[in-house]
């Protein structure tokens, strides 16, 4: 399969997976942020395809802002805008990159003993509305 993307397009696939992580471990603060973010790294950097090897490199030089508001502010766009760009491009690569995302969200939703939080339940929520809002 054969997908053109920008520099611009990779990075806001980068933005979107990677932030999608950030966003999961700042939800999980009150348990292991690092855990958190180590699980959901882990399926990143596990990804398969084109998207996969775009991905499989964190963001360089983003500035997700102090707060959770303002990472969700740039993380949640980037996941639609992700979506709709390669929904255009290679619908089975959109498909790849929201069952990718999907994993590495459940992924470090688990890292945490028991059930996830109703903290991280939201984002997940909010970051699986963002990928289906394309």
């Amino acid at each position: 399969m054969s997908i053109t993307l920008t520099d611009q397009d990779q990075l806001t696939l980068r933005l979107a997976a990677w932030g999608a992580v950030s966003l999961m471990s700042a939800a999980g603060v009150a348990g292991s942020a690092h855990k958190v973010a180590t699980h959901g790294s882990l399926a990143l950097t596990s990804a398969t395809g084109p998207v996969g090897h775009v991905i499989t490199k964190a963001p360089r030089g983003v500035k997700y802002g102090k707060t959770v508001a303002q990472l969700a502010d740039q993380v949640l766009p980037a996941l639609t805008t992700a979506m709709a760009l390669l929904k255009r491009q290679a619908p089975a690569e959109a498909d790849n990159f929201r069952r990718t995302v999907i994993v590495a969200i459940d992924a470090a939703a688990r890292s945490q003993q028991g059930e996830p939080s109703p903290t991280m339940t939201e984002m997940a929520r909010k970051i699986t509305e963002a990928l289906d809002a394309a």
